[in-house]
């Protein structure tokens, strides 16, 4: 196909077109750049230079001639507090909320980083006060959610039960549940039985499958001199939830042995075991067979468990049951073996939480990372692994 000569000619036109656009591109980045102040580029640089109480001055001088920085404001003001600088955030923060001609919606997004800040400094009756302020602005469901953090921080119980009842969107029966027996935890230490029961039957109203309800009633049965109401307590976790059974296993076999009836309560925790296998489990009832029937017999239960549910963990124990049984030459290459496989188990017998996977020696209720409450399975890491 042969282009015609009129088609040519239009090929310089188009390219100065082209070469128009670009020079009015750069004509507008250039006059952009001229009306930016010099304080703007000054805070570049003394933040580049790592000179931040500087840089936050020259900012500041920007925002009194300029109203339209203010998402920088907010940009640095949550640099600051995320690498720790919370002086440095408040000033950015407490900037904002001093400026007369702010619009409302801002001021109030400011305050909510301003209270986020004392949050982060550990100053909670600043942060409270300024999330109260916000319970009845358009950010109220933010300010509830914070005041809960603070009063789970603070151990403040009610206060946080009243949270979680005025956003039942965001907080289940579970987490009341939760609040709940923290505050029978708190009456039964200072023996406040008539208190801490009362706290105990509201947390399983709220949730009927709460085990540390039941697990609590046990130890407060206990308290009031009732071993027969504490099993029957902790045997009700069993249909709540079989894998917390371990939790219970030696609170159990002591109120069987004060009821006089030892051989009644490890029978019922082999057969927790055999039905509901566990590690914590097998533990518990390895040191209890231990105890109460000698080495050959714990050492058959851990091998009767081991060949129904093969682990590193088991195989450890298997280990150290065999070792008091054999000989003094053949204990020597047990031991090794031993510390082999120990080796590889100190990194399974951890708990793991299940939202933000940290990992722990102990159990916890509320996750120390995430502050999930239940949010840790009562496993170990290596049944966690084998559960998914």
């Amino acid at each position: 196909m042969e282009l015609e000569y009129w088609q040519l000619l239009l090929l310089p036109f188009f390219f100065g077109l082209g070469w128009i656009a670009a020079r009015v591109d750069i004509r507008h980045v250039v006059q952009e750049s001229r009306v930016l102040p010099r304080s703007y580029f000054q805070g570049l640089n003394f933040l580049l230079n790592e000179q931040p109480d500087k840089a936050i001055d020259a900012f500041l001088e920007v925002a009194r001639g300029d109203s339209q920085t203010v998402e920088l404001h907010f940009a640095l003001g949550g640099l600051f507090r995320r690498r720790g600088e919370i002086e440095r955030a408040i000033r950015m923060h407490q900037s904002l909320i001093d400026r007369d001609d702010l619009d409302e919606e801002i001021r109030l997004q400011a305050l909510t980083e301003l209270g986020q800040d004392y949050l982060k400094a550990g100053l909670l009756d600043r942060a409270e006060a300024i999330f109260i302020r916000l319970k009845d602005s358009s950010l109220h469901e933010e300010a509830e959610h914070q005041l809960m953090e603070i009063y789970q921080l603070e151990k403040d119980w009610q206060k946080a039960i009243g949270v979680a009842q005025a956003l039942p969107n965001l907080y289940s029966g579970k987490e009341i549940a939760h609040f709940y027996c923290e505050l029978a935890t708190q009456a039964l230490m200072r023996s406040q039985f008539w208190e801490a029961e009362q706290h105990l039957t509201e947390a399983l109203q709220r949730h009927r499958k709460c085990v540390r309800a039941s697990l609590l009633q046990g130890d407060l049965a206990v308290q009031k001199n009732q071993p027969d109401a504490a099993i029957a307590a902790w045997q009700r976790i069993e249909q709540q939830d079989a894998a917390y059974l371990a939790l219970v296993a030696q609170r159990l076999l002591d109120a069987y042995r004060r009821l006089d009836k030892t051989g009644e309560g490890l029978a019922l925790l082999r057969a927790y075991l055999e039905h509901y296998p566990s590690l914590d489990l097998l533990e518990s009832v390895y040191q209890l067979e231990l105890a109460d029937e000698g080495e050959d017999a714990a050492y058959r239960l851990v091998q009767a468990e081991l060949q129904r549910n093969p682990s590193l963990l088991g195989l450890e124990k298997l280990i150290s049951a065999r070792l008091p049984l054999v000989s003094a030459e053949s204990r020597a290459d047990l031991e090794l073996a031993r510390s082999i496989v120990q080796g590889y188990t100190r990194r399974l017998a951890r708990y793991r939480c299940d939202h933000c996977g940290f990992r722990a020696r102990q159990f916890y209720w509320r996750c120390p990372a995430c502050g999930g409450w239940e949010t840790y399975p009562p496993l170990r890491a290596e049944e966690f692994d084998a559960s998914l």
